[in-house]
């Protein structure tokens, strides 16, 4: 505890670090407020269908990185999902367009372009999720909408539109006046924020007669710590590759046999495989619409998050993602190229093509184990659902949500670090440097 409050006071001390974190709180409370502010309109006292879809299914999963706008029909209610989207896009794109590619290696000014890009790119995703967000709300809460007028239509997706564009400057923001990644410290505010609402649901059902008491909730919180643990590990966790250097002169100084490591991930593709895939399980529900036995059935099937069909087909397709982003986003021929260009070499390994290969092999052998983990973590809240736990509670046993967690708190804590030590305090942890992004523990979301 003492060196709890030491660590506080230092971190007081430094007029920029406490600049920043105050700058982010402040941006943090101005987003959270928005998320409450509902479209005119709409009645919040009659959203109970609105409220009811989103307990449950994908659509929970985007209240829960909405901090539950989506449910409450509020001006930030689509989030920053669809610049993550344009994100991925505009990076898949960067892997097979060359323009892309040529923007890419332009530097600071390629990346003001693709940033200039994604931007509009969200502006037209955003214009096409806003209507079909509406007629959701329709359907769902149809007396919640006082006027249905077509001024009323036009004036909400211009709200909804401007509220995702200001919610992803508030995020710029932060990342620039701030401390953190602030897109990802949004979606991150935003799961924390359904995590009190879920947990006293839970501890509410499991004090109830038959809900197995307070020792059940405390297991609960025992395995949760464990998953929590173990993901933490799942972002850390690396593969060091020794590699020699021949003798070089830097300045008036002679080096000669210095040795360092290539740090290989043992989870490269961090949550991406996870996103891809469960947007990609969802597809089947969208036949649904459809009157065949047969389509209903399939739709059916995967609708049922804690059913075999489902869990199976996510697990696999999360195994095959992380290979395939892993393999798009480590390129082995470059990395052994650069080691021969600066004059280092891999001890018993030729260069050239057998660094190639050896790096391959070390990447393949590697990437097994942690998008099985990542499979497993990935269908942990089925798990807890089948056990019992509330649907809403049993997201934060592991699955996106979770990785996002740890990720994003790891990479700020790792910030504030860097800050201390910069001035000669000490860290965070007397055991050892806390690993973030920075320290090759996830790639960004």
């Amino acid at each position: 505890m003492k060196g709890l409050i030491e660590t506080l006071k230092n971190i007081y001390k430094i007029e920029d670090l406490r600049n920043r974190i105050f700058a982010t709180i402040g941006f943090i409370l101005i987003y959270r407020l928005g998320s409450h502010i509902v479209l005119p309109g709409v009645d919040p006292n009659a959203l109970a269908g609105l409220k009811g879809q989103s307990q449950g299914g994908i659509m929970s999963l985007l209240d829960m990185f909405s901090g539950g706008a989506f449910s409450k029909a509020s001006i930030f209610a689509l989030g920053i999902m669809p610049y993550i989207s344009a994100s991925i896009v505009i990076q898949l794109l960067g892997m097979a367009i060359p323009y892309f590619q040529r923007l890419q290696r332009e530097g600071e000014s390629g990346r003001k372009k693709i940033n200039q890009i994604t931007r509009y790119l969200t502006v037209i995703i955003t214009a096409g999720q806003a209507p079909g967000y509406l007629a959701n709300v329709y359907a769902q809460s149809r007396s919640a909408i006082i006027n249905d007028s077509t001024f009323f239509w036009i004036t909400s997706i211009l709200i909804l539109v401007s509220g995702t564009m200001f919610v992803m400057w508030l995020g710029e923001k932060i990342t620039d006046k701030g401390i953190g990644n602030g897109i990802s410290l949004i979606i991150m505010i935003g799961i924390i924020a359904r995590l009190p609402f879920a947990l006293f649901a839970e501890f509410g059902s499991r004090i109830e007669q038959s809900g197995g008491g307070l020792v059940a909730f405390l297991v609960e919180i025992v395995i949760m710590f464990f998953v929590f643990t173990a993901s933490i590990l799942l972002v850390q966790g690396t593969r060091r590759i020794p590699v020699q250097y021949a003798k070089r002169i830097v300045g008036n100084k002679q080096y000669g046999g210095v040795r360092q490591y290539i740090p290989l991930k043992v989870n490269a593709a961090g949550v991406m495989p996870i996103i891809f895939a469960q947007a990609l399980m969802f597809i089947p529900l969208m036949f649904a619409q459809f009157d065949s036995e047969s389509t209903n059935a399939i739709a059916a099937a995967f609708a049922d998050m804690t059913g075999w069909a489902y869990n199976i087909t996510f697990g696999l397709m999360v195994v095959l993602f992380t290979y395939f982003y892993t393999a798009i986003t480590i390129n082995p021929t470059q990395m052994a190229d650069d080691m021969k260009k600066n004059g280092g070499f891999i001890p018993g390994i030729k260069p050239g093509k057998k660094t190639v290969e050896y790096l391959d092999a070390v990447m393949s052998r590697i990437t097994l184990p942690g998008s099985i983990f990542l499979a497993l973590v990935a269908i942990m809240p089925a798990f807890a659902m089948i056990a019992g736990v509330n649907n809403q509670f049993a997201q934060f046993f592991g699955g996106t949500s979770l990785l996002i967690l740890v990720g994003v708190v790891l990479d700020t804590l790792q910030q504030i670090e860097s800050h201390l030590l910069m001035r000669h305090y000490d860290g965070l942890m007397k055991s050892g440097r806390i690993k973030g992004r920075a320290g090759g523990a996830v790639s960004s979301i």
